[in-house]
């Protein structure tokens, strides 16, 4: 997404008198090999009675010769441009097989004839005399710098670039002239261009071809701080520079800027390049002997910026936005409609994108690390006394355990839920000390925790790992040494298996851990403590390597079932939390549940483990009396196991694992600002915490983290969400979404369709809005039969569960999730909740916020208006046009102009970020005066068949197919036809009669699992602007889907800069067909494509060299 600015240089020259004025040469045009696009170039010269003749000067630069018939007072030369600031990969380059490393292995890095057009860049720079060569400090300066053999070429020059740019400090030299080498290296201080100077001569010396450039630098302000090295210019900033250029082949002339140690790039705009800084100054020329004023100026400007996911608003736009999100909270409050709004955002490593946790698996050692920073820093800010507790999370299919979960809790009265940081300890980012926890330490903090509870330290009783598993696994080990049938007890008897087991437990004399049976009383006013009798007549851990407490023997301690309890009423709302705390009894285990706390060291660090409460009181209790014996044993604590129930009284904030993601569960929040305030903290300290929001594939597409960021909607209690006091609300979204496909796919991921994460109603289900619209027309009977009161909470649980599905039945796996609204499988089903799964986590929080505010536009609207509006069948047009952007940018410019229509002033402009995020611009270009423009679309992959995997079977998705949108600004339709690799494109009409829009759909890539593995793939992609009126190509333009000069990348770009100039680098507005073409063949070739059954407006290239040949 590129920045024009537009740049202005003025340099004034005043006399003491009229003097004549000799001819001047001026340097000031950029030079032929910019690589930076020059739009517009003007040249102004005041006095205006004066001649100017363009030239170009033996080495190719432009040079204007100016003449002055008349003498003058003032001189003033003003130069203008503007340039498109693209991003430029400074080392985007081949080099030749012999100049790889360095030193090249031949000793000679040109071959002859190209030495011989390089001697003016290979002669020594001189220290004094003319032949006298380089300086004892420039030749002992490159004696002293050496890099081993077999460098890269690449790598040397950058380590060489860097050392003078270490050697020489930056000075701002008004003086004429430049520098000797040796001068600078004596002084250590230099203008631009002496460092540059310096280069040359030291390159020279290398043997490698060295120029000096003069040039304009345009530098503009970051948008966000780096969090690695400076962040650059505080401003924008623009002036006249010079640095180096080497001549490498295969690469041809690479920039080299000493000043700042990098390599040139867009901001460099070279001006002439020359052997030697005398012929490259901007300005030469005379005048008669006078006294001179010199008064110069360089000022940059942005005219232009594209949207772009580092600032996608203005601050301006962002105070509209903020004050109409405070609007809405009024419209939502004069409603009554206690509307909170919570998401998942989703997040991945700053410093790595390639490993398997940070692209397909869930777990993996860094994840945990950055999870763990992160809830510490939310910790800081959001609940300074509350808890972090870990425990186990979703456990899917197919996994063998649970994921882990880190919690952050605290409570909503603002009374302290834990109080002492220092007492809480991190095992993932902590290492062990000197001074690690051991088993005393475990029994003394549990033994605490017994004293405070008033039972017997008998209570506290030791848990052995089982050396009867570990034998069974011993034995089944295939290494080693077979076991005899004599190495065991001969008698297989009762008394033979009880020597050999308390033999076996004899051997195991070291606690793996402590535990303390703990529940709450029937009565429910104190705890009680069990005393559990076990067969071996100890506790002994079930084999495994999870937490003691989930290994307990539970089966083998002698209990009966407790009295029946109820879950609280979710509807209900508790009161104020009770600080009062009771002591505990001892009672029989057979009439106790078996719960526990357990007391654990792992590596160093003190484990405690929660028992399951019922109520949040019972937690709290137990929070405050662990940390009162980790404050008396002075020993930090890991807390785990069980967390706390579901509690309106409680926030939460959770972090989980997710594949290629950390996940966060963040807390709802009931206002615009308040929920402002929580991202702006989140993304900050993720940030902090080394994660980003964004990441980037190989061929440099940008994407979001590829995780959602799911909106969910509710109440403070479950009784205040509006979803079950008005039914109608959830009718009136999902009618809007089902009318606008726009909702559904402008800010979902790449994935999308029937068998995606988040399918849409009708997508899958021919028969979903039949039966839909039954399902509408029942919920509104059920709340009309109501009579003026609530309805009751089950009704559109009961209505639209089976309908609100995948294409699998899977409840969760919808675009609109009622899996927590009000399910009848458990109360933490009951909670309230709408999830809102088509969204994908924006890469910036204002444009989060967006995502919020038209969520709660929405709401707002339909709970003052609710919608009765029949579904649409969109048929082909939902996986044609409305994969488009010409067409779903329309469409969420239709969502909102009708919510201004309702009173709330949503700009469609704010949109804009997301519709270049999701579809950005390939490229431009025009021919005959007709643009044609490419621009990225959506392609549904299919779900292939089920394939073995290493454990089990799988289902992959076919990437191979892409799809992007051609649209076409002033063409005659009788006149042109567009053909992409030769067929014609079957172009839309729009509501402008000048802009027409089609799609392509082509093989990108050929793995060996696909929809179609034998069918080629359908790259580069030609697009020709055909004139049926001459028969011939009037231009053309290529999209390559790798990069055309053969380049393989082996890793994702490191940031959004580089990720764009692998993207323009595939993009070329040249390429076309000369000659007469056979446009009987095109005509036949349309005709077929016009009459095929695909969707109107696609042009499916796998479909025309095959069914249509």
């Amino acid at each position: 997404m590129s920045i024009k600015v537009a740049l202005e240089h003025r340099t004034s020259y005043t006399f003491d008198r009229l003097v004549p004025v000799f001819p001047h040469v001026v340097r000031l045009r950029p030079a032929p090999h910019s690589r930076t696009p020059i739009e517009a170039y003007s040249l102004r010269v005041e006095p205006a009675d004066h001649f100017i003749n363009w030239q170009q000067d033996a080495l190719g630069n432009f040079l204007a010769r100016l003449v002055f018939p008349n003498p003058m007072q003032q001189l003033t030369i003003t130069v203008g441009l503007i340039a498109d600031l693209k991003v430029i990969n400074p080392f985007d380059f081949f080099i030749e097989d012999w100049a790889e490393k360095w030193p090249p292995a031949s000793g000679l890095i040109y071959p002859k004839t190209l030495a011989d057009d390089l001697k003016p860049y290979l002669r020594p720079v001189d220290e004094d005399t003319e032949g006298s060569g380089p300086g004892e400090l420039a030749q002992a300066w490159v004696q002293s710098f050496s890099v081993p053999d077999g460098t890269r070429t690449i790598d040397f020059l950058v380590a060489l670039n860097q050392a003078v740019n270490a050697d020489v400090a930056y000075s701002l030299r008004m003086e004429p002239g430049v520098q000797t080498p040796d001068f600078t290296l004596r002084t250590g201080v230099g203008s631009c261009r002496d460092s540059a100077w310096l280069l040359v001569s030291i390159l020279r010396q290398f043997g490698l071809a060295a120029r000096f450039v003069s040039g304009y630098l345009v530098q503009l302000a970051s948008d966000v701080e780096a969090l690695d090295g400076p962040s650059g210019p505080a401003a924008d900033f623009t002036d006249l520079h010079a640095w180096t250029e080497v001549y490498i082949p295969g690469a041809g002339w690479i920039g080299l800027d000493p000043t700042s140690g990098l390599f040139a790039g867009e901001g460099h705009i070279p001006l002439a390049a020359t052997p030697h800084p005398s012929s490259a100054a901007p300005i030469t020329g005379s005048t008669d002997p006078c006294e001179t004023t010199l008064e110069f100026s360089n000022t940059v400007t942005r005219i232009h910026e594209d949207p772009r996911v580092t600032l996608p608003y203005t601050d301006a736009a962002w105070e509209t936005i903020c004050a109409v999100g405070r609007a809405v909270d009024e419209r939502l409050a004069a409603g009554d409609v206690r509307l909170t709004v919570g998401g998942e955002p989703t997040f991945v490593s700053v410093d790595n994108q390639v490993d398997e946790e940070w692209t397909t698996a869930a777990d993996g050692p860094h994840k945990r690390q950055r999870a763990s920073e992160l809830a510490a820093r939310l910790k800081a800010v959001w609940a300074p006394r509350g808890l972090i507790h870990r425990g186990q999370g979703r456990w899917y299919p197919g996994e063998p355990l649970p994921r882990w979960q880190i919690g952050l809790y605290w409570r909503t009265d603002g009374l302290p839920l834990w109080t002492d940081d220092a007492l809480l300890a991190d095992p993932w980012t902590q290492k062990p000390t000197s001074s690690a926890a051991d088993n005393e330490t475990a029994y003394k903090v549990l033994a605490e925790v017994a004293e405070g509870l008033g039972l017997p330290l008998s209570q506290v009783r030791p848990a052995f790992e089982d050396p009867l598993a570990r034998l069974a696994a011993k034995v089944r080990l295939p290494q080693g040494d077979a076991v005899e049938a004599g190495d065991d007890l001969a008698d297989d008897d009762a008394a033979a298996r009880a020597a050999l087991l308390a033999h076996l437990d004899e051997t195991t004399t070291e606690p793996a851990a402590f535990v303390l049976p703990l529940h709450r009383r029937d009565d429910g006013i104190g705890w009680a403590s069990a005393n559990w009798r076990l067969r071996r007549g100890r506790i002994v851990l079930l084999e495994g390597d999870s937490p003691a407490g989930l290994r307990l023997p539970l089966n083998s301690v002698s209990w009966k079932p407790p009295r029946p309890s109820f879950d609280a009423d979710p509807l209900t709302v508790g009161d104020a939390l009770s600080t009062e705390s009771t002591g505990a009894q001892t009672t029989d285990s057979e009439t106790a549940p078996p719960t526990a706390m357990v007391a654990e060291v792992r590596d160093g660090l003190l484990y405690l483990f929660l028992p399951p409460t019922g109520a949040l009181e019972h937690f709290v209790d137990l929070v405050g009396r662990v940390e009162a014996a980790a404050a008396k044993t002075q020993r930090p604590i890991v807390i785990e196991g069980y967390g706390p129930p579901p509690d309106p009284r409680l926030r939460s904030t959770t972090i989980t694992p997710d594949p290629g993601v950390i996940e966060v569960n963040i807390a709802p929040t009931a206002s615009f600002d308040e929920q402002r305030q929580q991202l702006e903290t989140l993304y900050e300290q993720a940030r902090l915490a080394r994660l980003s929001t964004e990441s980037f594939d190989v061929d440099g597409s940008h994407g979001g983290t590829g995780g959602g960021n799911h909106i969910t909607l509710g109440g403070v209690t479950p009784a205040d969400s509006p979803l079950l006091r008005r039914p109608d609300l959830l009718v009136s979204l999902l009618t809007y979404w089902q009318r606008h496909p726009s909702l559904s796919y402008l800010f979902a991921g790449r994935f999308v369709g029937a068998t995606s994460q988040a399918p849409r109603v009708d997508e899958g289900h021919t028969e979903a809005l039949y039966e839909l619209e039954i399902a509408f027309a029942e919920i509104a009977r059920l709340a009309a039969s109501s009579k003026g009161r609530p309805p009751q909470p089950w009704v559109t649980d009961r209505a639209l569960r089976h309908l609100l599905t995948d294409i699998t039945g899977n409840t969760h796996r919808a675009e609109f999730c009622i899996d927590k609204l009000y399910s009848p499988d458990s109360p933490r089903g009951r909670l309230g909740l709408l999830e809102l799964r088509g969204f994908e986590m924006p890469p910036h929080l204002r444009m989060a916020m967006v995502q919020s505010l038209l969520v709660r536009s929405l709401v707002s609207w339909f709970w003052d208006e609710p919608l009765r509006a029949p579904l649409i069948r969109h048929g082909t047009n939902l996986h044609g046009r409305y994969l488009l952007p010409h067409f779903l940018i329309h469409d969420i410019a239709d969502v909102a102009a009708d919510l201004r229509a309702h009173g709330i002033a949503f700009e469609t402009s704010w949109l804009d970020p997301f519709t270049e995020f999701r579809f950005p611009r390939i490229g431009t270009a025009v021919f005959d005066g007709v643009e044609i423009e490419l621009r990225g679309a959506i392609e549904p992959w299919n779900t292939l068949g089920e394939e073995a995997t290493a454990t089990g079977t799988a289902r992959y998705v076919d990437s191979s197919v892409e799809r992007l949108q051609i649209r076409i600004i002033g063409a005659d339709r009788h006149r042109y036809v567009v053909t992409c690799n030769g067929y014609p494109v079957p172009l839309l009409a729009t509501d402008n009669p000048d802009i027409h829009v089609g799609g392509v759909r082509y093989k990108a890539w050929q793995p060996p699992s696909a929809l179609h593995p034998t069918i080629t793939t359908d790259v580069p992609l030609q697009f020709e602007l055909v004139d049926l009126t001459s028969g011939t190509s009037r231009g053309g333009c290529t999209y390559h889907v790798a990069h055309p000069g053969g380049r393989a990348y082996d890793e994702p770009p490191v940031n959004a800069v580089e990720a764009e100039a692998r993207r323009a680098r595939r993009f070329e507005a040249t390429g076309f067909t000369p000659g007469k073409l056979d446009l009987s063949g095109i005509r036949e070739k349309q005709a077929r494509i016009f009459t095929d059954i695909g969707a109107p407006g696609i042009l499916d290239l796998r479909r025309v060299r095959t069914v249509q040949q």
